[in-house]
């Protein structure tokens, strides 16, 4: 089934906007010849990328939590006695602030004992998040923006990609956005089955979770501010101030997740001509 986007582009803004109606496949071939994915996982190593773990040195991988087997980038608790809220993070090492970032994940196995009930079937992709290396050894969660991944429990509805704030304000329908998290309009996903989650970032104009070719949830202005982050340093949090840029992160929250897809592609240089960008984007999605 083919993908049916309505972009609009509100140019005296700035800000571009989805309205879809209908879902479909996706595809994770270049749409133009001059944009090509940047794999961010490369299949073999996470060389590219950074551990923090709470209660853990800024590039130790405490018990091998993250790891590459099979061709997939695996989180894994078996060396774990209890979780203990050491909550983990993975941290690409180049920050980036215009692109489209594509992701393919799935749940599987049971949750590590000392493991929360909320973070049951629970993890997600970080955006806008601070440099790994200004993080605190007791820290729980980098200073960013969340789209939160959850499972379901194959009877109730759970929706996914939706917003968390560690350390962070974001403003929906033209108000700020204070509380913690908020649930996107997804449908649930059971079970082991892949997912793709897109989130479309375009500095601090704009953030959409896009699933299935449908915007999920949407916001803009994301900024630090608020609470739901401990034990951080407070250089690093200067409230009030616009996140445009930052660093990507994959979360372990206690859940065993497999990632096998995560790839980027970059739409800083387009970000001054937004004919093109419009065109970029419609046909990346």
């Amino acid at each position: 089934m083919n993908v049916k986007l309505s972009f609009l582009s509100a140019l005296a803004t700035g800000t571009i906007l989805f309205a879809c109606s209908s879902a479909g496949s996706k595809t994770t071939s270049s749409t133009d010849e001059t944009l090509q994915p940047i794999q961010l996982f490369n299949g073999k190593d996470i060389n590219d990328w950074t551990p923090k773990i709470r209660l853990h040195e800024v590039g130790e991988n405490y018990a091998n939590t993250f790891r590459v087997e099979d061709g997939l980038l695996k989180v894994r608790y078996d060396g774990y006695d209890d979780f203990n809220k050491q909550y983990g993070h993975l941290a690409y090492n180049k920050p980036y602030g215009y692109y489209l970032l594509r992701v393919e994940y799935r749940f599987v196995d049971e949750q590590v004992k000392g493991g929360e009930g909320w973070a049951w079937r629970n993890s997600g992709a970080m955006l806008h998040g601070q440099d790994p290396n200004t993080m605190l050894k007791e820290q729980d969660f980098p200073i960013s923006v969340e789209g939160q991944f959850l499972g379901g429990d194959g009877k109730t509805e759970r929706t996914t990609s939706n917003l968390c704030t560690p350390g962070t304000n974001v403003v929906i329908n033209d108000e700020l956005y204070t509380p913690h998290c908020i649930s996107s309009s997804s449908r649930t996903y059971h079970g082991d089955e892949w997912v793709t989650a897109d989130f479309l970032v375009l500095g601090d104009s704009l953030i959409q979770h896009i699933l299935e070719g449908e915007v999920v949830m949407e916001y803009n202005k994301p900024q630090i501010g608020g609470g739901n982050v401990e034990h951080y340093d407070a250089a690093q949090k200067t409230d009030s101030k616009l996140l445009d840029k930052g660093f990507i992160y994959l979360q372990s929250e206690s859940h065993p997740i497999d990632f096998r897809k995560v790839e980027l592609y970059d739409l800083a240089p387009y970000k001054d001509n937004k004919a093109k960008l419009d065109e970029i984007i419609q046909k990346l999605l």
